[in-house]
């Protein structure tokens, strides 16, 4: 009797909670209904000052006590030098849809607004294999602002930078890569799947209407032609050669016919076709430009609507709630 007592007043507080958690799922769902306009701010976070806590932090159990002195000491004369300019560091990881260019817009631009060009510079943490052709084009293109403002910019890459990713990174004014970091990749890719064969197998017909000759020239469920094939090639190829423009204006150290391959490589072997100029990691950038100048962190954030807010607390809620279900559940029967 006190087992399906105890069930019951389990399998009540379930119910109850499902409810809950039902009803708060629909004011989000209606609340999504309601036009929202985007909004953010851009964050502006100290990384020396992180690096010196963090290097204090550390000392201070590293070394005794008269050690220790003599370091505060040190430091104390190495906090009157004054920098010789600011690095504002940006991080960008791209997705195949590179959406993520709406945030480097906002970052680029706050950093222009502030920066002074006789003494300081840019550094982007990048990481991208690449994707759609004009989401790269603008994120490179975000990147160039740098440049025609007269900033320095410097391209980091500890994992990969292909593709559009490379696009991107061939902007600065120096590529520095970790040894097996990916690059290269300069060449284009379309792939289109065609269900036509299939479709006819089982008499389904597929009709399209279009106005202009090459406005579709290959299709999913309709018969591709060989001069359909031939537009897209050309197009494709149309595409690779504005690449290899683009990269070549702004690696003119390349020989553009040797890594326009759609070929990638490692970073060391890279540096050997001009494709990076240095072998080094972004923590190790990071940490020499720690010594001589001010690093600031830019970064930019939306903000996050009543109904997102919710979301997330509720997907957290039900994330607990049901391992707590799932435990309780197997220690009754158990």
């Amino acid at each position: 009797m006190a087992f399906l007592f105890e069930y019951g007043l389990f399998l009540a507080k379930a119910i109850t909670i499902v409810l809950a958690v039902g009803a708060i799922i629909a004011l989000i769902v209606g609340a999504s209904h309601k036009p929202k306009g985007e909004s953010g701010e851009i964050e502006l976070k100290d990384l020396s000052e992180q690096m010196a806590d963090a290097k204090v932090r550390f000392i201070e159990q590293a070394l005794d006590k008269k050690a220790l002195k003599a370091h505060r000491k040190a430091q104390k004369k190495q906090e009157n030098i004054e920098p010789e300019g600011r690095v504002f560091v940006v991080d960008f990881s791209g997705s195949m849809d590179a959406h993520e260019v709406k945030n480097l817009r906002e970052e680029i631009s706050a950093v222009l607004n502030i920066a002074d060009q006789s003494k300081d510079q840019v550094l982007v943490n990048l990481e991208s294999g690449g994707g759609v052709v004009h989401g790269y084009g603008l994120a490179a293109s975000q990147l160039n602002r740098v440049k025609q403002y007269g900033l320095p910019l410097t391209v980091c890459i500890d994992k990969i930078a292909a593709s559009g990713g490379y696009m991107m990174a061939c902007v600065a004014d120096k590529i520095i890569a970790a040894p097996f970091a990916i690059v290269g990749s300069i060449g284009v890719i379309a792939q289109v799947p065609n269900f036509h064969k299939i479709l006819k197998k089982n008499d389904v017909d597929f009709e399209q209407v279009t106005a202009g000759e090459y406005k579709r020239t290959l299709t999913m469920f309709g018969e591709n032609t060989d001069k359909g094939r031939e537009k897209f090639k050309a197009e494709i190829e149309h595409t690779h050669g504005l690449f290899k423009s683009f990269v070549a204006e702004h690696r003119q150290q390349l020989d553009i016919s040797q890594v326009a391959t759609g070929e990638h490589w490692f970073a060391t072997h890279a540096k050997t076709f001009n494709l990076v100029d240095e072998i080094n990691t972004s923590d190790d950038v990071l940490m020499s430009l720690d010594k001589t100048h001010q690093l600031y962190k830019v970064s930019y954030r939306s903000k996050k609507t009543l109904s997102e807010k919710v979301g997330l607390g509720v997907s957290a809620a039900v994330e607990k709630v049901s391992m707590s279900l799932w435990s309780k559940f197997n220690n009754a029967r158990f």
